[in-house]
């Protein structure tokens, strides 16, 4: 099987195994770029920029991520919207396609993970795993140490609470929370009146 085939099997969702050569090859190839710019320095942003750029699918322009960035593919299955920001330790398991709209803040130690494995022990110990893609919508906010898990979508404009485990699909314009994670409220004119906890917006 050649690296297009193995790469179709394993963006079709079925079971697939991960260590063939011709992947392993390539994927090394991703491991050394990021390994580039996790080691770059705060004073070379043009240099991060010009890397994201070979790493990722598709970046758009003022997106900004802090290293260290962990990536199983250095980020060669991501799409990434406009004015994105990533705060310090971003895992994304991109073996599966993850899809980020504009405008999305990422705080520290966020996992976007594409990947599981069978619960079945025999398949396990023969390395087979699977992917389902992650797409995130536009102006969506990740708190710190959340999990996003595989074949979650996120819509538009939510508020995903730090620490929460997001197992299932969440709707546009909602703040959630929890493991697992579950909406709580809308998002709506309380918010344009508080910013946190009852302090007032005075701008």
């Amino acid at each position: 099987m050649n690296f297009d085939e193995s790469i179709a099997l394993q963006h079709s969702g079925k079971l697939y195994i991960a260590d063939t050569p011709e992947v392993a090859k390539v994927q090394q190839g991703c491991l050394d770029r990021l390994y580039d710019y996790n080691h770059t320095r705060p004073t070379e942003p043009e240099k991060r920029k010009a890397l994201l750029k070979e790493m990722f699918a598709e970046i758009g322009e003022g997106c900004y991520i802090e290293p260290p960035l962990h990536a199983n593919w250095g980020g060669r299955f991501v799409k990434m919207g406009k004015n994105v920001y990533a705060n310090f330790g971003l895992t994304m398991v991109d073996d599966g396609e993850i899809t980020i709209g504009d405008g999305c803040m990422f705080a520290p130690n966020v996992i976007l993970a594409t990947a599981g494995h069978p619960i079945n022990p025999e398949l396990r110990a023969q390395v087979y795993q699977f992917t389902k893609p992650i797409h995130i919508g536009n102006n969506v906010w990740i708190g710190a140490g959340a999990v996003v898990l595989p074949g979650v979508t996120i819509g538009d404009n939510t508020v995903i609470g730090a620490g929460s485990i997001v197992t299932k699909d969440i709707p546009a314009n909602v703040v959630a929370v929890g493991n697992p994670c579950r909406v709580v409220r809308e998002i709506g004119e309380h918010d344009k009146v508080y910013f946190f906890r009852g302090e007032k917006i005075e701008l």
